[in-house]
């Protein structure tokens, strides 16, 4: 079926946004000299962090030991984490974040990369991913014009461009959260319809598979679900809640068979628990008050924080989008400010969507009082745009940050000095 010239003209600036949202994401690899993209080196914004991060060598660690003995041997990894995390004073992260570690030992078996480059070939695909994702999701939340926006934001959100950078775990994460709220929307929607209870029980599944911060995304959908119920979003119904429990039950399911028995699962989880709270580098950085994360997100977007803030105080009734991301990001919020010693901006990264949803919504009803709206709304997304690009530049490729922590936040911005 033909376009007409207005759909021509959305999807071709939907194709132009993500394109250059991927661009900025792609590995630092790619633009290296005599690699396939090196022309393109002094164009795209290189990250300033040239090490190898805590996370990052553990991570690396996981990978060559698959790539020595396969994926059947996932049992005996987790084995031998438990033997080891016995061993240490302070918590090292457990493979049970399996999603990632397996996609980068099979990004590694298909190119023939090394386990860093496969971590961060990964991390980069996800964030792409999301910002497909996006695309879909903001467009059957809003109007075409909101769809735009928000990608386009989401195109320049620096904590996604900086986790697509770096062998690190959040953007993954962040893309099945987002994919757990989309279906979870999508089947509000369409109710009993296996095309999206399937993929949502499955995508559940994964989201435990991938972190165990799959608790924190999970409460903010069952609080989604909630709202959704209280104020007729869509059909809530005993198909769409048994899906909502036996997807997490499925993915720790997949996770014992993963570590090879019950006990073991449980051994991985007790001593990550206990010996976390009293790491030396999480003591330091990874507490604060309840409001910490306020501060975080106002030091990396502060503009977007403020519209967001400005949509969540005026919300409405019929705002059913509004209200359903309000309280995925609330219910999400109140457990992991809670968490001492266990407060970073990095496991915010999936509510960079919905905050640039409500601050999209909220610029389009300023916007709306004016007479050419459409245009005021544009100036200010472009406006916003620019802003998270220029925050990457001082805070990434700049001062050369790696660690979304406050104190390296104020000291990048010249806060600190």
């Amino acid at each position: 079926m033909e376009l007409s010239r207005p759909a021509s003209l959305q999807l071709l600036s939907f194709c132009a946004i993500i394109a250059i949202g991927a661009f900025l994401r792609l590995p630092p690899a790619l633009f290296v000299d005599q690699a396939p993209l090196h022309c393109l080196q002094g164009v795209h914004p290189p990250p300033g962090f040239h090490g190898l991060g805590y996370d990052e060598n553990l991570y690396r660690g996981y990978v060559d030991a698959l790539r020595q003995a396969g994926l059947l041997s996932y049992p005996d990894l987790a084995e031998k984490y438990v033997s080891l995390q016995m061993t240490l004073p302070t918590a090292i992260l457990p493979p049970t974040r399996f999603v990632y570690i397996a996609a980068a030992y099979l990004c590694h078996e298909v190119s023939g990369a090394d386990a860093l480059t496969s971590l961060k070939v990964i991390s980069s695909l996800f964030s792409v991913l999301t910002l497909i994702l996006t695309a879909f999701f903001a467009s059957a939340l809003g109007p075409p014009r909101i769809g735009l926006g928000v990608t386009a934001l989401m195109a320049c959100a620096v904590t996604q461009i900086h986790m697509s950078q770096h062998a690190l775990i959040d953007g993954v994460f962040g893309f099945f959260a987002l994919l757990c709220l989309w279906l979870l929307w999508k089947n509000l929607q369409q109710p009993n319809d296996w095309r999206w209870l399937g993929p949502y029980i499955l995508t559940l599944a994964l989201l435990v598979l991938t972190k165990e911060n799959a608790l924190f995304a999970y409460l903010g959908l069952l609080a989604a679900l909630a709202v959704a119920k209280v104020y007729r979003l869509g059909e809530v119904n005993r198909l769409l809640v048994a899906a909502t429990f036996i997807g997490p039950l499925l993915g720790l399911t997949m996770l014992v068979s993963l570590c090879g028995s019950f006990t073991t699962t449980l051994h991985i989880y007790q001593l990550l628990v206990a010996k976390a709270a009293v790491l030396p580098y999480a003591i330091k950085t990874g507490d604060g008050p309840w409001y910490r994360y306020f501060v975080d997100l106002l030091l990396i977007s502060p503009l977007i924080f403020f519209f967001a803030l400005g949509a969540i105080f005026t919300l409405r009734r019929s705002q059913s989008s509004n209200i359903f991301l309000a309280a995925f990001v609330g219910a999400s919020f109140l457990i992991m400010c809670k968490i001492r010693f266990g407060m970073n901006l990095r496991y915010a990264n999936m509510w960079d969507f919905p905050l640039r949803f409500l601050a999209a919504t909220y610029l389009a009803s300023l916007a709306a009082r004016f007479r050419w709206s459409n245009l005021y709304f544009a100036l200010a997304i472009v406006s916003l745009c620019l802003l998270d690009l220029r925050q990457y530049q001082l805070l990434f490729v700049s001062f050369g940050l790696y660690e979304l922590v406050p104190e390296g936040l104020m000291r990048a911005l010249q806060i600190l000095k």
